[in-house]
């Protein structure tokens, strides 16, 4: 990036003014930062480069257990009292009890759970180990070293500070914290490991392999006014777009609409706590909506990018020397002075910024009023050059989704391949772009994922749970005849799962590695069309979907026979004799066939995927379901907004944890009708009444309340009420309408074996249940006969199907309208 061309400021860096060493943080990609120390070592010597240390503190819940621990109390005891602190994200907790004038920065364990207080009362174990905690709170515990800090000296390190050597490592770490570090003059670089780099790095790869024109492929080379993709920031699709695939963002994209590099600079500068509030305003400006105003005349050209906002530091250094005649040393200095907030040092500043502002014919309270706006985002304006680098890298990963969406997501899932929920994040991500996805295939994949043509990726077999990357990497081998076994050294593509477990190395590929691939579908196309099943279970069924579940269900079946094939071969192989004959050999080289085994149903073909994926790949449980529950529960979860009334929604619970918070027990979940998955929560005065129909992987039919989620972002659904999908037949359908021509069917008896249910509701507990009636077809006439209030019956799946069963050529439906 041309520093000149978006004027990107040196001082802001490094300058003859400034008193303290500058902040070196540099992002390399995460397979070569190690290679990068090492460099380090090697240019600069060894003896004069370190990491640093950390030091790990005491915190209150450690403090406590490792006491107790100390103390010989029951860990579950202990537990209990360290369960009762809070633990806030980002806030210090102390177990020190509430002084006169507490401390703002803190939060006291004693004042947020009451509880600690009331044990302390009554219990002398809990007086001892809170009082020794509360000693210990705070202490050094073990020392680590800092994740990407290097120290580089002029001459050996020791000359300057202290070593440390942690047992069992070759790598010296500095005594001195990165504090300290700075404070005896030794220049601190901090080395840090970027995935985004990482991935960038890894798509070059990919579009060098399949792109042989694109073989000198360079990102330097990237234009940075390509119209695609603007729009790709503007409508919001930066799902993995690096700084920019958060909800907010998205929402600040779609509003600013930018349409050039320096919109990217400033919305990603402002899209942090401070600059957030001056967001509405750029954006507003940039389209007209309000008037471009700027501080000063004089200011007119450095904010014309920003449209008149104050965005960055050095919109504040730069402004200082336009208006007051600063060196951009000082106006450093002033920056600096500005963000600490110490009385004297700003009058002292103030003074300097109208005397030099005076000399630009700016009278004092014009100046003033800049100074105090000036003031007020120099605490937390950011870095443009960081904002600026950061685009860049943004906008390279927006160009290769918009150009190489294949190698985009190929590159993006290798990368999080043991995330199962970004992996489904990024597939369901790449259905916009018309991205597909390969089932796994032991025949073509790799651990990786990879591009198969500009809009198809095959599916990383890494990314199959229960494998490991040494038992992929064996599968491969095998492939390529470096495998193990009876017949290692044949190459190509496996011809069964009993040629597969020949060849490779069973020690790297074990049973467990072999089922998980099977129930990720990584075996359905060896054998597809072969796998015996009984002849009841053939019946009426030949799509790939039933050959896809036949075959998983006879290769489960089957492991552990073609692991003893594969290890008699090797057997025999070895034990071969002189005089052994051609037609023995042929005899024991020849493959039994597969087990016999029952189709595996859709719920359960996709209960395996989700085992070994992470997801459903191949369908979803919804799909089981959607054309009865939409006539229940119409609007999908993508289209719901935040809503005061109850909305009724429908979707599979996945995600499902309870948890203890202050209000009681809580219930949290994902529901999820294929369209999108929205948080949920059943709080404790509900959860009672619905503990039993929340289960993983099943269908809920839910009326509750959509409202913003203030932590997550995006939405979350207050569940009121919930029922399954019986419960929801029998509470939204009007009644089930059964055909009958000639006999009566068995009515009394299907009402009694299914009777109707009590369910807990909004006004107590009531019965539930759904009405029959009986369609009389006769060539004169028809009728429905309504078998009343005592003829309602609970409509589970097993009840409609005896239905149906008996009614006229199968006709029972439920009405829902």
């Amino acid at each position: 990036l041309d520093p000149i061309q978006y004027n990107l400021l040196f001082e802001r860096f490094l300058n003859p003014e400034r008193v303290s060493m500058p902040d070196f943080d540099i992002d390399f990609c995460q397979a070569n930062r190690d290679r990068v120390i090492d460099y380090v070592k090697q240019r600069y010597g060894r003896d004069a480069v370190s990491q640093i240390a950390t030091f790990g503190t005491m915190a209150a819940k450690a403090a406590l257990r490792d006491v107790g621990r100390v103390l010989g109390m029951s860990y579950g005891h202990v537990d209990s009292i360290a369960k009762l602190v809070p633990a806030p994200p980002g806030k210090t907790v102390t177990l020190a009890p509430l002084p006169d004038k507490p401390d703002l920065g803190l939060i006291y364990a004693r004042k947020e759970a009451p509880e600690l207080n009331q044990r302390e009362a009554v219990e002398e174990e809990v007086a001892e180990l809170l009082a020794l905690a509360t000693q210990v709170e705070g202490l050094v515990r073990n020392v680590g070293m800092h994740a990407g800090g290097v120290l580089i000296a002029p001459g050996r390190i020791t000359d300057f500070c202290p070593l440390y050597q942690q047992p069992g490592s070759d790598a010296a770490v500095s005594q001195f914290d990165k504090d300290d570090v700075e404070a005896i003059g030794l220049v601190k670089f901090d080395f840090l490991g970027l995935a985004t780099l990482t991935i960038l790095e890894l798509a070059k790869e990919f579009i060098v392999a399949r792109h042989p024109q694109h073989a000198g492929f360079s990102y330097e080379r990237v234009p940075f006014d390509d119209p695609a993709v603007y729009r790709l920031f503007a409508n919001g699709q930066t799902e993995a777009v690096f700084q920019f695939e958060s909800r907010g963002m998205i929402g600040m994209l779609r509003d600013a609409k930018p349409s050039k590099l320096e919109d990217l600079i400033a919305l990603n500068a402002l899209y942090r706590p401070g600059p957030m509030e001056s967001i509405p305003s750029f954006c507003a400006r940039k389209h007209g909506r309000e008037p471009i105003t700027y501080p000063h005349p004089l200011l007119e050209d450095l904010l014309r990018e920003t449209y008149g906002v104050i965005v960055y530091q050095e919109h504040v250094m730069q402004g200082a020397q336009i208006l007051a005649g600063f060196s951009l040393g000082s106006a450093d200095l002033l920056r600096r002075a500005m963000g600490k907030k110490k009385p004297e040092e700003m009058a002292k500043q103030r003074e300097l910024f109208r005397r030099g502002a005076a000399g630009n014919g700016v009278d004092e309270a014009k100046a003033d009023e800049v100074f105090d706006l000036m003031e007020k985002f120099a605490g937390y304006g950011f870095n443009k050059s960081h904002a600026a680098a950061y685009v860049v890298l943004a906008y390279h990963t927006a160009w290769l989704k918009v150009h190489f969406p294949a190698e985009f997501y190929a590159a993006n899932m290798s990368i999080e391949i043991d995330d199962t929920d970004k992996l489904k994040a990024l597939i369901d991500d790449a259905k916009q772009f018309g991205v597909t996805f390969e089932l796994p295939d032991v025949n073509r994949g790799g651990y990786r994922f990879e591009p198969v043509d500009d809009k198809r990726v095959r599916y990383g077999l890494g990314a199959v749970k229960g494998t490991g990357q040494g038992a992929i990497e064996a599968i491969v081998a095998a492939r390529e005849g470096r495998g193990g076994g009876a017949a290692g050294a044949t190459s190509g593509a496996f011809r069964s799962l009993f040629d597969f477990c020949a060849r490779v190395d069973r020690q790297r590929v074990n049973k467990r590695a072999v089922e998980a691939l099977i129930k990720a579908g990584a075996f359905d196309a060896l054998h597809a069309e072969r796998a015996p099943v009984s002849s009841a279970s053939a019946q009426g069924s030949s799509s790939v979907d039933a050959e896809g579940a036949w075959a998983r269900a006879s290769l489960l079946a089957s492991v552990g026979l073609a692991f003893d094939w594969a290890d008699t071969q090797e057997v025999n192989q070895s034990q071969g004799g002189l005089f052994d004959s051609a037609d023995s050999h042929a005899a024991s080289t020849h493959e039994p066939p597969l087990v016999a085994a029952e189709p595996l149903g859709i719920r359960e073909r996709l209960a395996f995927e989700k085992a070994a994926l992470g997801f459903y790949h191949s369908g979803h449980l919804f799909e089981l379901y959607a054309a009865e529950v939409r006539r229940i529960a119409k609007r999908a979860i993508a289209d719901v907004v935040e809503s005061r009334e109850p909305l009724l929604l429908a979707g599979v619970v996945t995600d499902l944890r309870l948890v203890n918070n202050q209000r009681g027990r809580v219930a949290i979940f994902r529901l999820d009708d294929m369209s999108e998955r929205i948080e949920a929560v059943v709080n404790d005065d509900v959860l009672e009444a619905v503990r039993e129909l929340l289960r993983e992987d099943e269908l809920l039919v839910v009326q509750g309340r959509v409202q913003p989620d203030r932590f997550a972002g995006g939405l979350r659904l207050n569940v009121l009420q919930a029922w399954d999908l019986a419960g929801a037949r029998a509470r939204f359908g009007r009644w089930l309408e059964v055909s009958v021509n000639g006999a009566a069917p068995p009515a009394r008896d299907l009402i009694r074996q299914w009777p109707v249910r009590r369910v807990a509701g909004e006004q107590g507990s009531t019965s539930l249940g759904l009405p029959v009636r009986l369609r009389i077809e006769r060539s004169e006439a028809q009728a429905l006969l309504d078998l009343g209030d005592e003829g309602r019956f609970w409509p589970s799946d097993d009840a409609l199907s005896r239905w149906k069963a008996v009614a006229h050529d199968g006709r029972a439906a439920i009405v829902y309208e």
